[in-house]
């Protein structure tokens, strides 16, 4: 939210709406969830000075899954052990 002459209806102040849980989803075996606005939920604005001026824009950006990258990385290593024993009489 951005703009002049506008404020918060809400007592504490709280700008940001309520999150809700979405259902897990599985794409090529990758299970994801994300959470999402409650548009219900989105907060209220007030005027500060009646009879003045006032601007709002208010944007809601959802969160969610743009790409899913999988990586399959193999490492191959080696390793060497090297036992020295000395006999004595």
């Amino acid at each position: 939210m951005s703009g002049h002459n506008i404020e918060s209806n809400d007592t504490n102040g709280y700008i940001n709406s309520i999150p809700t849980s979405e259902s897990t989803q599985t794409v090529n075996g990758i299970n994801f969830s994300y959470t999402s606005p409650t548009l219900e939920g989105v907060p209220r604005w007030k005027i500060v000075t009646e009879g003045q001026p006032f601007s709002l824009v208010e944007t809601m950006i959802t969160p969610g899954i743009d790409t899913i990258t999988q990586i399959n990385r193999t490492i191959t290593t080696t390793s060497t052990t090297q036992i020295e024993t000395t006999f004595g009489q």
